[in-house]
């Protein structure tokens, strides 16, 4: 007993291990953003690398060829889908317009095979309860539905208004936990000084107070 244990342990952390490597190799993907056969894929690839960990009867090297010809395909894929526009299209799908102007095209939304109980969701989703106020809603390739609002009822900008605003930046973080990104601070072209007498203004006298701190 105790030796199959620790043959499923060793095969455990084997999988896990080949796991993370195969999905540093396949890329960063949000599940919200996922195909439907990217979906597929991926479950497929999860359960044989759970049986490559408990299957005893049978080699793990079966498991672990069956995981790698897997990956192999789907980064074959995703090579070949960035290469060739047609088969990005019959492996991945087109986004399918669902709505112009407030009507719904009821032969493209059966062909996404979604229910208008479904849309009417999603629109809701998106803050919209009347479907008349929608310009175009595009149903895309991972499930999600893009909406363009009509003119009338889009939000109004700084730029409707000419009103000036100051650009944009990206957020630095400074301290994190108590911890000093001494990396970050150099990058902005601050020192330690600087930082603390930033701190003392706040009232802050250590910086292992601060709980988070960055610069804008």
């Amino acid at each position: 007993m105790m030796e199959e244990t620790l043959v499923v342990v060793v095969r455990a952390v084997i999988a896990f291990i080949t796991l993370l490597i195969f999905a540093r190799l396949l890329g960063k993907q949000q599940m919200a953003n996922l195909t439907f056969f990217d979906y597929i894929n991926g479950i497929t690839i999860g359960s044989i690398a759970g049986t490559l960990a408990t299957d005893l009867e049978t080699k793990a090297l079966v498991h672990w060829s069956g995981l790698a010809v897997f990956v192999a395909m789907t980064l074959l894929f995703q090579f070949l889908t960035l290469k060739n526009r047609y088969l990005a299209k019959v492996v991945d799908g087109q986004p399918v317009m669902v709505i112009v102007n407030g009507k719904i095209l009821e032969k493209n939304l059966g062909r996404t095979r979604i229910k208008i109980d479904d849309l009417l969701m999603m629109l809701r989703q998106k803050d919209i309860f009347d479907i008349t106020q929608v310009a175009f809603a595009i149903y895309e390739p991972d499930g999600s539905l893009s909406v363009l609002p009509k003119a009338e009822y889009q939000s109004v900008t700084p730029r409707d208004l000419n009103l000036t605003v100051a650009p944009a930046g990206m957020m630095t973080e400074l301290i994190i936990d108590g911890e000093l990104l001494e990396q970050n601070l150099r990058r902005r072209k601050k020192d330690q000084k600087w930082l603390q007498s930033q701190l003392k203004a706040h009232g802050v006298q250590d910086i292992k107070d601060v709980a988070f701190a960055a610069i804008l």
